[in-house]
């Protein structure tokens, strides 16, 4: 058994330990004192350098584990090859797409497509790239050329830092259409039935989609701030959209009138 450092948090403290590693099981010594077979796992989360894993049981269990970069891939490695999850062989690309431009790097790899409770997961020999499922904005079995060729694939539209990316997902059809059907009912919170816009509202969330910002909204659809406001507390209530920036709009009092003026006959004289 192999042993990496890192550190794991118990009773609200991060302590420093060895864990025990090896192709089905990892050991936490004390004072944590527990033996954890990958098969157990049903949910894998990566966030700012640390890992979040839900144990099954009578009560699920979550362990969050830190550590640096080359540890924590070799521990996603072997949780992801064994942990309970739905788990197919697939070439994947991912990013493919970014903001609608073709990622120039972007190239098939042979990998796994693993999708666990909280996330898509694509697994190389090299990558472990996890797609939140509360991130996913659409999935779609489409056509691309691949070698000259239209052929079937997965397409899976994202947001991330409110940049809309694509990942693609080849194998045969047969099994893209099982992938399909599953991801669409794992991300069964993306339905967007009930949240209808009006034409201008639409407008709105399109204009927000491009990148522009309110005052650019106002002069493009020639609306006063008020009608905008009122439009944008209809798409958040929605749930389509979330605050970035509170506009203020302000007027100057009795003693701001008093600075500007004296300023004013200051420039004059």
């Amino acid at each position: 058994m192999k042993e990496v450092p890192a550190k794991v948090e118990h009773n609200k403290e991060w302590i420093v330990v060895k864990i025990g590693v090896d192709e089905e099981h990892m050991v936490l010594p004390a004072p944590i004192n527990r033996e954890i077979s990958y098969k157990s796992i049903i949910d894998l989360e990566e966030r700012k350098m640390a890992l979040t894993l839900t144990i099954k049981g009578e009560q699920e269990l979550m362990i969050r584990i830190a550590s640096v970069e080359k540890v924590l891939q070799i521990i996603k490695r072997l949780i992801l090859g064994s942990c309970n999850a739905y788990r197919l062989m697939a070439y994947f690309m991912s990013p493919a797409i970014r903001g609608g431009v073709m990622v120039n790097t972007a190239q098939w790899e042979k990998g796994s497509v693993v999708v666990v409770r909280s996330g898509i997961w694509f697994v190389s020999a090299a990558k472990q790239i996890c797609i939140p499922l509360s991130e996913v904005a659409a999935i779609e079995l489409t056509k691309r050329d691949v070698q000259g060729k239209p052929t079937d694939v997965i397409r899976i539209d994202s947001v991330e830092s409110g940049e809309v990316v694509s990942s693609l997902v080849l194998c045969p059809l047969s099994t893209l259409q099982v992938l399909n059907n599953f991801l669409k009912d794992a991300t069964k919170g993306i339905d967007m039935k009930g949240t209808e816009l009006d034409g201008i509202s639409q407008q709105v969330a399109m204009l927000i989609y491009s990148g522009m910002d309110s005052h650019a909204i106002e002069n493009m659809l020639n609306i006063p701030h008020k009608q905008l406001d009122e439009i944008y507390d209809k798409i958040l209530n929605l749930g389509l959209a979330e605050v970035v920036t509170i506009r203020r709009e302000v007027q100057l009092t009795t003693k701001g009138v008093r600075y500007i003026t004296d300023a004013t006959k200051t420039q004059k004289n």
